[in-house]
């Protein structure tokens, strides 16, 4: 198992390109199943999460051709099964995004109940409830979700809660069905939005996306498609985070800057100098310390929850005290023992993270327990005095694109490590 090494003390200084958003790739691989004939999907990362979806679509018979730029065909016209494996949907639990597709193309669907990262209960009834209400036939058994329907009825849904995988689910088996669909409290993320595009682009009627309400009216049909999905706005977090407490300046290209107003006005809050562009962020600390700050996370347009450790990671070396309150996710406070380990002083009251910054850290082993947890670890090793070792970082390859090779192109000093290599340095 690989592990990173990161030696601190060395202020993040350059330019780096932003990847494709991993959380608008996998629904819009998904609903590539929905079409009649192939798509192309341009800027899509090259992650595991990726892989693992490409390896699903795969097993169902769909044929998948990759370039040197990672625009990805995706022909769904050779599928010959409708099922997704339990080996493969347990890693990740965007697996659960073939539900619909499956069901409103092809009227029937087998799919493995998710895993994914323990960072909290994230049920699948909503899904199930929204597509009962559409007219499948549904049951779960076996741990498998198996669905059966002749052909989806629009209906007026609305969500017991804000989710953003239900949503794109709902959305995409709606593009198929007859009649219109409604969804209310419908998640608002740019990564719904994005989907919304592709599903239009490829002859969808959806209307309403970034906003509460979506309403879809179904098509007989809809045909392939040329998409490239939106870039990353939580990996561009993540990179300004890391200059903001390693006191550097970055300029992060290929970026949208409208899709990160709440954690750049935190970053601009603890002290950072922000210019925005078109399609670029420059934050330089000048190196000074950053200032705590207070976050409380939400669904978007609110400070997102997969940047919460990354601000928790901040605060612990900030001047002065911050409060970090999750609100999304009840079990996403388990990277603050890893940062305890090295030296942080943060406790916890109930779902908030109150830190008393502390002028450095020192270098600890310490251990991923999921993605954005992954992230605030090695962050917090960027600052640390000595050698930080992150281990199983499977789970940081899930959600960021060669993030050692870009920490290093900013001056970090970091390498990844086979897992049973003993940690040196020249």
């Amino acid at each position: 198992m690989e592990r990173l090494l990161i030696r601190g003390g060395h202020p993040l200084d350059g330019d780096i390109r932003i990847s494709g958003a991993k959380n608008a790739a996998l629904p819009i691989m998904a609903a590539t199943l929905l079409a009649d004939g192939p798509s192309t999907i341009g800027n899509i990362p090259d992650l595991h999460d990726i892989t693992t979806t490409m390896e699903l679509l795969g097993r169902m018979g769909v044929r998948l051709t990759v370039d040197e730029r990672m625009h990805v065909e995706i022909d769904p016209t050779y599928i010959d099964n409708c099922h997704a494996p339990y080996e493969l949907v347990k890693t990740m639990r965007a697996s659960i995004l073939v539900l619909g597709p499956l069901l409103a193309r092809y009227g029937e669907a087998e799919v493995s109940l998710p895993g994914g990262c323990a960072i909290g209960t994230r049920p699948v009834n909503l899904h199930v409830d929204g597509l009962q209400a559409m007219g499948a036939d549904i049951s779960v058994e076996n741990g498998y979700i198996r669905a059966r329907c002749r052909r989806l009825k629009g209906a007026r849904l609305v969500m017991d809660l804000v989710t953003v995988t239900g949503t794109e689910n709902l959305m995409m088996a709606a593009t198929l069905a007859e009649g219109r669909t409604v969804i209310e409290n419908a998640a608002r993320e740019p990564e719904v939005v994005d989907l919304a595009n592709c599903l239009n682009a490829m002859g969808a009627q959806v209307s309403g996306a970034g906003s509460d309400t979506l309403v879809i009216d179904g098509v007989e049909r809809l045909q392939g498609a040329h998409y490239d999905v939106l870039p990353d706005r939580i990996e561009t977090g993540t990179f300004l985070v890391a200059a903001a407490m390693t006191g550097g300046r970055v300029k992060l290209r290929h970026t949208a800057p409208y899709l990160l107003d709440a954690v750049i006005a935190k970053l601009r809050e603890s002290g950072a100098g922000i210019t925005v562009g078109d399609d670029w962020i420059d934050l330089d600390m000048a190196g000074r310390r950053p200032k705590a700050v207070t976050v409380r996370t939400a669904p978007y347009p609110a400070y997102p929850t997969d940047m919460q450790a990354q601000i928790c990671a901040l605060n612990a070396v900030a001047d002065g005290v911050g409060m970090v309150t999750e609100t999304v996710f009840e079990n996403r406070f388990m990277h603050v023992q890893e940062i305890q380990r090295m030296g942080a002083d943060i406790r916890l009251e109930g779902h908030t993270a109150v830190s008393n910054g502390v002028e450095r850290l020192t270098g600890a082993p310490v251990m991923a327990t999921d993605l954005r947890a992954s992230a605030s670890l090695v962050l917090a090793g960027l600052v640390s005095e000595g050698d930080t070792l992150v281990d199983r970082i499977y789970h940081i390859d899930r959600g960021y694109e060669c993030i050692e090779e870009k920490l290093a192109q900013l001056g970090a000093d970091i390498r990844r490590m086979p897992g049973d290599s003993v940690p040196t340095h020249d």
